[in-house]
């Protein structure tokens, strides 16, 4: 996946990639229609598992696990991936990395504040058909076996 310019703030700044040594910029996946300055709240129905009320709002720094949450949320329109900035503190997220993938080779996070969006990334590929249907079948079975799912 190669990463897209901005779609506001008039850089063509490309996302870091996984082993950039750089400070990271954070993500955001999501149907959500967003503007600039729009913050991303917590307390919103999750797009995973039981679809509980979120505790937390969450972001990433690679571009791969931006593209999954844009391309698996519920709703109409299409996949959006937002870069954002926290506005408070940041902590990995133990979905995945404390069940799944320990040492956050992720770059997932989650916060009880809001996320303030800064631009958008316009020009991303989404995963092939096969490997999207792939976890969509794989988080339908976690499902049927209760597995509470991200």
């Amino acid at each position: 996946m190669k990463p897209g310019p901005w779609a506001s703030g008039g850089t063509n700044e490309p996302v870091a990639t996984d082993d950039d040594l750089i400070s990271p910029r954070y993500l955001h996946g999501t149907k959500a229609d967003l503007q600039p300055g729009d913050l991303i709240v917590p307390g919103y129905r999750s797009n995973f598992g039981k679809r509980k009320e979120a505790a937390y709002v969450y972001l990433t720094a690679t571009l791969d696990a931006a593209t999954w949450g844009a391309e698996l949320a519920l709703g109409e329109g299409p996949g959006r991936i937002y870069v954002v900035e926290p506005t408070g503190p940041i902590e990995d997220d133990p979905n995945l990395t404390d069940k799944k993938f320990p040492g956050n080779p992720t770059r997932s996070y989650r916060s009880r504040d809001p996320l303030r969006v800064t631009g958008e990334i316009v020009d991303w590929q989404g995963h092939a058909p096969e490997q999207l249907q792939a976890m969509r079948d794989h988080l339908e079975r976690l499902e049927r076996l209760g597995v509470e799912a991200i």
